[in-house]
């Protein structure tokens, strides 16, 4: 019978070897009219998320889980794109330079992928972030920071515990924590700003938790100088299209036209 070790404290023996991941992907979406204004969007959102704002994010992150920085990379890429990986321990062990690679196996990743659809003015900008710690230390933490660090339309979100470690009496335990959802571990205040949706396998501890904004104000997502001309009509049309975008991410499938 699986040990689920849940609602009460686990005494382990020796290290903890439970390996917690979470990866999002999320997306963030705008139109922009014109051929310019598209190449303006595309070189915002390149600097605006640039590979030093990615590494303050991470950087951000370690510090809300109650980690230490053993090592970062990071890259900008040509034309678009940045990436950044850091390595962390638990911030609780000593940062002796012998120990450094070896103390928990966690790491943080982010890659970013601007795109953009000539033919309807529709540009999504994508951020992956994989965190994965060894130990006590948790990436839901994280979760409320990596999601308000970004313009999240869309959010979807992956949460496993692999392995296992032993007890004091050598029982196997496969999870440390009480959680039946990702949602467990969002704020209610941020929850309220978008229609959520869960797969769940609990009892393999694999979570999976998807999001859209609730609310789309119009405002947000136009990127071209000369918004304040649009029309009635052009205004319902573009709204239109950004709706599609946003449930064909938020569905994972292509959609028939609706124009």
């Amino acid at each position: 019978m699986i040990n689920r070790c849940r609602g009460r404290k686990i005494k382990l023996k020796g290290f903890n070897n439970l390996t917690k991941s979470l990866s999002f992907n999320i997306y963030d979406i705008c139109y922009a009219r014109s051929k310019a204004s598209q190449i303006d969007y595309l070189e915002y959102i390149d600097e605006e998320y640039n590979s030093e704002k990615l590494r303050s994010i991470a950087e951000e992150v370690t510090n809300i889980i109650q980690a230490r920085i053993v090592n970062i990379s990071s890259q900008d890429y040509d034309p678009r794109g940045a990436s950044v990986t850091v390595l962390i321990n638990e911030g609780h062990h000593p940062r002796d330079p012998g120990l450094l690679g070896h103390l928990d196996k966690s790491h943080i990743a982010a890659h970013t992928y601007p795109e953009n659809n000539i033919n309807t003015g529709i540009a999504t900008f994508r951020v992956d972030i994989d965190v994965s710690t060894c130990g006590m230390i948790s990436p839901l933490r994280a979760l409320d920071f990596l999601i308000d660090s970004f313009d999240s339309d869309v959010v979807l979100m992956d949460y496993k515990v692999r392995g296992f470690t032993r007890d004091v009496n050598g029982r196997k335990v496969y999870i440390d924590h009480d959680i039946s959802s990702i949602q467990d571990y969002i704020s209610d205040e941020l929850l309220e700003k978008y229609t959520a949706y869960d797969i769940n396998v609990v009892s393999d501890n694999i979570f999976h938790t998807k999001m859209t904004l609730k609310n789309l104000k119009l405002e947000n997502y136009l990127f071209d100088p000369d918004i304040g001309m649009l029309k009635k009509a052009e205004r319902s049309r573009i709204r239109s299209l950004l709706r599609k975008e946003i449930q064909e991410i938020f569905e994972c499938r292509n959609l028939f036209d609706r124009e």
